[in-house]
């Protein structure tokens, strides 16, 4: 009896050791907590461009990697890439930007 303890308590610390590496972030991976994290940052980073008076939200996509938030898309000038730029640096989170936005 006491070897079948033995047997599962080895069984079970071997699932979740597994587990555990299955979960873990890679180079090219986030792990689970990095990527609600990432949707966080992703989120604060859209209503702040939403709450910008000259910028229109539709026109901008925002992705976030690890803290690495890129915009795309298509807007009306220059200023509008450059003030997308400012407001997202300013949000909290965020690690650096990549500019992909281009001009109508």
């Amino acid at each position: 009896m006491h070897d079948i303890k033995r047997y599962l308590s080895a069984a079970f610390l071997a699932v979740a050791l597994a587990g555990a590496v299955g979960c873990a972030a890679t180079s090219k991976q986030e792990g689970t907590g990095e990527y609600v994290d990432d949707s966080v940052i992703t989120t604060k980073v859209k209503a702040a461009i939403l709450n910008e008076a000259t910028l229109k939200v539709a026109e901008i996509n925002v992705e976030t990697f690890k803290g690495v938030v890129q915009l795309s898309g298509f807007v009306s000038s220059a200023a509008d890439i450059t003030k997308a730029i400012e407001v997202t640096r300013a949000v909290g989170g965020v690690k650096s930007v990549k500019n992909d936005m281009r001009l109508k």
